[in-house]
């Protein structure tokens, strides 16, 4: 064996060996080590009570302004149920959430997601969104005022009972709460709610009293505890925000436990004089995002604080101050976001509500020019056929026919690069010893055949950023989640469930998982790569033929969508590829190549002679 081959054969090894290593001693034990802090983060909370929130003190820009205090202590809850009964509350019922808003501090902190759940059983648990405050992972939203500096004014607080006037929250059917401070001041929240999942929220303060009194609006998203993120490069899960002329903010819980102090014991960051836009926190698929009226400034800020052994987050905004004048009423209005993050219902958030770039709380990623309309075309080809992958398949083929043109010049320059490999060879056995003057040699033919011995990558170079668009899709967007296919694929966005490696011991299958899919896209590759001339090089040739099982097992892992999508692609190259080859009248060397794998090799090489030298055949 040359000694190429030999090093290509080991770094192929290699390669296994290390990706292997990496999945059994790393990826599932970091798995695994996930799991188990949320299950302790979860029942530290309970024992706590999760008794504190991030509220923290002064925030810069607003001296003195202060931040709703930290909530006080409560008794540590066993259940979610249990934590609900203790507050008085409004009920909530719409046609996309169902919930609840806690008398008690006027909280929007009990939201569940009727339209989705947990699994694809059609009887598994609705997604929970939000949660009150002494249950497990507590998640709720508030939204009031805060005091001027040097000012003794009584505000509602997180203490503060409110009263109703109606005791359902139905969509298109507001209701108001009220609370008078005693002092002269009345309090009205008017609380409406869409057919999705936008809480209108209107504050306003009456001044009964005889002195101007200077508040500050303020909305807020409090999370406790760190939830299990599924930590993928391509995908935020966090604190998120636009925040006006700022642009688009987006921190990790990890990025924002590291920033720098705000106050003792807080971290984060705050944006001054920001106009327009949100804050919020977002998981995968889901989201609750507060949003300060649009046309005030107003500063936003993403903070962390450490709450026992757990960490609450925030992300908030503080509105410049408003000054209600003895016998005036003077307003806020707000609103919050608390749903899944489908794509129409964004999109006509930012264009009816006039929410600057909100349509950024969906993370389309660097290439959402190419993202987004393919979404939208899929989208609406779904629409008509009903089903995703379907859709996907007609993508991919209005995909062949845009970029036919390309393909077909790019086999062309293959077909003439077949015409000249006996040149090729013949070059190369000239120059075996002297790899510069091949290469000379090799780059002068091509020059005066018009070859260009890249033309035949671009094909592939081509499928590369759509391929990561349509990853991004079915990755990101809760449309493809639990989108069925045919067959066995129930969840275009969940990997392919079969496993041909499944008689193997559980341990070895837990990184050794192979569905029929990834083997079928592996497959139309192998035939794909065998449509055309073997490369002269044998190191080339090792690696296109090894390339098909590389991608199968790191596609393996993949959306079961995005595989699908890969084989359907290759299947109608291989269909282009022959049209295109025979058109030329360039022989289609499957059947050849095929053969050659189990052929023996000559058992001789004949050694071209150096000029004045006789010739020789030397035995092998």
């Amino acid at each position: 064996m040359k000694e190429d081959n030999r090093n290509l054969l080991l770094a192929i090894t290699l390669s296994v060996v290390v990706l292997l290593g990496w999945q059994f001693f790393y990826a599932v034990p970091q798995m695994d080590k996930q799991k188990q802090v949320a299950q302790q983060t979860q029942q530290t909370q309970q024992a706590q009570g999760q008794s504190t929130p991030a509220g923290s003190p002064s925030v810069p820009g607003q001296p003195g302004a202060v931040l709703p205090a930290a909530l006080p202590a409560t008794p540590a809850v066993e259940t979610r149920e249990q934590a609900l009964a203790r507050s008085p509350r409004i009920k909530i019922d719409t046609p996309k959430i169902a919930g609840s808003i806690s008398l008690t501090g006027a909280r929007v902190d009990d939201v569940s997601l009727k339209a989705y759940r947990e699994t694809v059983d059609p009887n598994s648990p609705i997604i929970v969104l939000l949660s009150p405050l002494g249950g497990p992972n507590a998640y709720y939203s508030d939204f009031g005022w805060v005091a001027a500096p040097g000012t003794n004014v009584p505000l509602p607080n997180a203490t503060t009972v409110w009263s109703a006037d109606a005791q359902v929250l139905r969509a298109g059917t507001p209701l108001t709460l009220s609370w008078d401070n005693g002092q002269g001041l009345l309090f009205k929240r008017a609380i409406s709610v869409d057919d999705n999942a936008m809480f209108t929220i209107r504050d306003e303060v009456e001044n009964k009293g005889g002195a101007p009194v200077s508040l500050f609006p303020y909305g807020q998203v409090v999370r406790h505890g760190r939830p299990t993120t599924l930590g993928y490069y391509v995908l935020h899960e966090g604190l998120i925000g636009y925040l006006g002329d700022h642009g688009l903010q987006e921190f990790t819980y990890d990025h924002v436990d590291k920033e720098p102090l705000l106050s003792p014991g807080t971290n984060g960051r705050v944006w001054k004089d920001a106009l327009g836009g949100f804050v919020g926190i977002t998981d995968k698929y889901w989201a609750a995002s507060v949003v300060p009226d649009q046309a005030r400034k107003y500063e936003g800020r993403f903070s962390s604080v450490q709450t026992g052994s757990a960490r609450t987050y925030q992300a908030d905004f503080l509105a410049e101050a408003v000054t209600i004048a003895p016998g005036a009423t003077v307003a806020s209005n707000s609103k919050l976001f608390a749903g899944a993050k489908e794509v129409a219902a964004v999109n006509g958030y930012e264009r009816n509500l006039g929410i600057k770039r909100f349509d950024l709380l969906i993370d389309w990623g660097w290439f959402y020019f190419i993202t987004k309309p393919m979404f939208f075309l899929l989208d609406w080809i779904y629409k008509h056929v009903g089903n995703f992958g379907v859709a996907i398949l007609i993508v991919t083929l209005l995909l062949k026919g845009v970029f036919f043109p390309l393909a077909s010049k790019s086999y062309a320059s293959m077909a003439k690069m077949k015409a000249v490999q006996p040149e090729m060879v013949a070059i190369r056995e000239r120059y075996a010893d002297d790899k510069m003057k091949q290469q000379q040699a090799l780059m002068e033919l091509y020059k005066t055949q018009k070859i260009n011995p890249l033309a035949g990558c671009w094909p592939v170079l081509v499928q590369i950023p759509v391929f990561f668009a349509l990853y991004k899709i079915l990755f990101i967007t809760i449309e493809m989640r639990h989108a069925p296919f045919f067959g066995w694929i129930h969840d275009l966005a969940a990997p392919d469930p079969t496993n041909v490696f499944g008689w193997l011991p559980l341990g070895l299958t837990a990184f050794l998982h192979i569905g029929i899919w990834p083997i079928i896209m592996g497959i139309t590759m192998f035939v794909q790569m065998k449509m055309n001339p073997e490369p002269p090089d044998p190191v080339q040739k090792m690696m296109f033929t090894w390339m098909p099982v590389f991608f199968t097992f790191l596609l393996g892992s993949f959306p079961a969508g995005l595989v699908i999508y890969w084989s359907w692609n290759n299947l109608l190259s291989v269909t282009q590829q022959g049209f295109i080859m025979r058109k030329h009248g360039v022989k289609i060397e499957l059947f050849d190549n095929l053969k050659g794998m189990f052929s023996k090799k000559p058992a001789t090489t004949e050694v071209v002679p150096a000029p004045g030298k006789p010739a020789n055949t030397n035995k092998k």
